[in-house]
């Protein structure tokens, strides 16, 4: 949970070769208690946004040289 705003988020390691960074996908209150519950339902939400497929929920938008899941 981000301390100043009360978000949920899920995040994972990713690097662009000059910096080692994390990517934050923001989750619903619904989401993340599903996750709480369905912890192999979080694992496959995470797949996903490494291959890209929730860009939507990004915290904060990648710049031109997006890393790669580590």
């Amino acid at each position: 949970m981000e301390q100043g705003s009360g978000r949920q988020y899920a995040a994972f390691p990713v690097s662009n070769g000059v910096v080692d960074y994390e990517e934050y996908y923001e989750l619903s209150t619904e989401r993340y208690e599903q996750f709480r519950a369905d912890p192999t339902a979080a694992v496959v939400f995470i797949e996903e946004c490494r291959r890209h497929e929730h860009d939507e929920l990004l915290m904060q938008k990648p710049g031109r040289n997006r890393g790669t899941p580590v």
